[in-house]
């Protein structure tokens, strides 16, 4: 890694969204081990790199093109070695901070969304995770509802495991760039184009656990 070029992103859009063939690839790559190296990566302290869990797909039948792409994110991990994760003592203290936002059908291949969370406690992440939705939402408004309830369930988990450790300030804060699913949360009346994804906010209301406050944040109430 000492002589890698310098990249400023660790993945490039197009190089997951090309369809794969069903022929064994005749060259070797130690695909497996160099993938299970970033993931340990990304749970740990690189958060950033959360949406390069998408090279896991082709484990069992890696390609060239696949094998290129991982060596970019190890390119952009020995250039941003200087990075890290700050917990300010005085920033917010006691307060959680959630930003979510999926990308829309963003594989070309599925059709689906790819949801994206981080969670921020004095100012550092504590949680995040970048995960293909398991369903193929029909509008942005369906991908951030689904978002919103991964988010909830990790939030009453955390709120939990907090209680024995500190105390929290405040309710925590999702910062959302849809205006839609703020509405939503707000009036969950029958509105037509939105009957089938009211469930997954029943979970959120039905828990007490959402406030829609502004056009950007919704408070949960836990």
């Amino acid at each position: 890694m000492e002589y890698c070029k310098t990249v400023s992103t660790p993945i490039l859009e197009e190089s997951t969204n090309i369809e794969k063939s069903n022929e064994q690839s005749s060259k070797t790559f130690p695909y497996r081990e160099a993938v299970g190296t970033l993931m340990y990566f990304m749970i740990g302290t690189r958060p950033d790199l959360a949406y390069c869990v998408v090279l896991s797909r082709h484990l069992e039948n890696p390609s060239t093109e696949d094998w290129i792409t991982v060596k970019r994110v190890f390119s952009y991990i020995a250039c941003s070695s200087d990075k890290g994760i700050v917990y300010k003592h005085k920033y917010k203290p006691g307060l959680l901070e959630c930003f979510s936002d999926p990308d829309f059908r963003g594989c070309k291949v599925s059709g689906r969304s790819t949801s994206g969370v981080v969670i921020l406690y004095s100012g550092g992440a504590i949680s995040w995770f970048s995960q293909r939705q398991s369903v193929v939402a029909t509008s942005t408004t369906q991908a951030e509802t689904i978002d919103v309830n991964k988010y909830c369930r990790e939030i009453i988990w955390l709120k939990r495991l907090f209680s024995g450790v500190t105390k929290l300030n405040g309710m925590p804060v999702l910062q959302v760039d849809k205006t839609a699913i703020i509405r939503l949360a707000q009036n969950l009346e029958f509105h037509s184009p939105t009957m089938h994804i009211r469930i997954e906010l029943f979970f959120c209301q039905r828990k007490g656990i959402i406030d829609a406050e502004s056009i950007k944040k919704i408070r949960l109430l836990i």
